[in-house]
């Protein structure tokens, strides 16, 4: 069987919700507040970069990529001086778990197989270029399944990340156009975006003329035609880029990790822990179908 690169959108809409719950469950934020880390964005920032460890948060914004480098330095070094990256590490992957449960995703024989695809897939992959997903690799694996199923789901979100902002690079996007550019595609609601990526109104416009000059947003901020090829090239490139992800699987593996995570996502997405709309611009139009669609 052939492989499209809309299998690998298909299988970002499932890995990502599992992930997700490290940013939305209350399980999470109880978790690292518990560590003395103050709102939710030093938590967040504390978290998500302590596979990293103790690096400037001039990195930090580097590799995440679309955030404003003021936010990041609020939470980054001072994180550390309250909980250093290994605390940070044992609460996200604890409290991942816990949520997870919260939704019904707990021990069992579709959660041990979808766990065990997954890591198969996720270990396999070259870290070439991909550095949050090489800090990610370099953690030890848990032995429960369930936290197991929640780290590969990382590795393989951060993996296809770390493919997305290369490509975005490529491109001559800046991080913080990428957002302007996501919103007026209709992926994310401009409202959200600015709030929490931290937009005034002055600097939106002003990513937004520079998008203009480039042919890709008109006068009132919605895609040109240029700009709807644009942006479809990126995702479909990122795509293409991010199937090599299930290249260690087998078509028969491929089937059946679909099998077992759908199911899982939808307990998930049913369970209210992930806002419908999130940064990420998620699809959830096919998880009521859990087939991989090989042909």
């Amino acid at each position: 069987m052939s492989r499209r690169p809309e299998l690998a959108r298909r299988l970002f809409d499932r890995i990502e919700p599992v992930h997700a719950v490290t940013y939305f469950a209350p399980e999470a934020r109880s978790a690292l507040d518990g560590l003395g880390y103050r709102g939710f964005w030093m938590g967040y920032f504390a978290a998500r970069s302590a596979p990293l460890g103790r690096v400037p948060a001039e990195v930090v914004t580097a590799l995440f990529y679309n955030f404003a480098p003021e936010r990041v330095a609020k939470a980054l070094p001072a994180a550390w001086e309250v909980a250093a990256p290994a605390a940070a590490l044992r609460a996200r992957e604890q409290s991942a778990v816990a949520a997870l449960g919260a939704c019904g995703v707990r021990d069992g024989d579709d959660v041990r197989t979808a766990a065990a695809l997954a890591a198969k897939a996720a270990r396999s992959l070259p870290v070439d270029g991909r550095p949050l997903y090489a800090a990610n690799k370099s953690l030890a694996w848990p032995h429960d399944p369930v936290a197991t199923l929640w780290h590969a789901s990382t590795l393989l979100r951060e993996h296809r990340g770390d493919g997305h902002i290369a490509i975005l690079a490529a491109a001559g996007l800046s991080g913080r156009e990428c957002n302007v550019l996501h919103a007026a595609a209709g992926r994310v609601p401009r409202e959200m975006i600015m709030r929490s990526r931290d937009y005034d109104d002055a600097q939106w416009q002003h990513h937004t003329e520079r998008l203009a000059r480039r042919g890709l947003l008109d006068a009132a901020g919605e895609l040109t035609a240029a700009g709807h090829t644009f942006k479809q090239e990126i995702e479909d490139t990122t795509d293409a880029l991010a199937l090599t992800a299930l290249d260690a699987l087998g078509d028969d593996e491929v089937e059946t990790l679909f099998q077992t995570l759908t199911p899982i996502t939808r307990a998930v997405v049913s369970s209210g822990i992930v806002p419908g709309a999130t940064p990420m611009g998620l699809s959830r139009d096919d998880l009521e179908d859990g087939g991989a669609h090989l042909s």
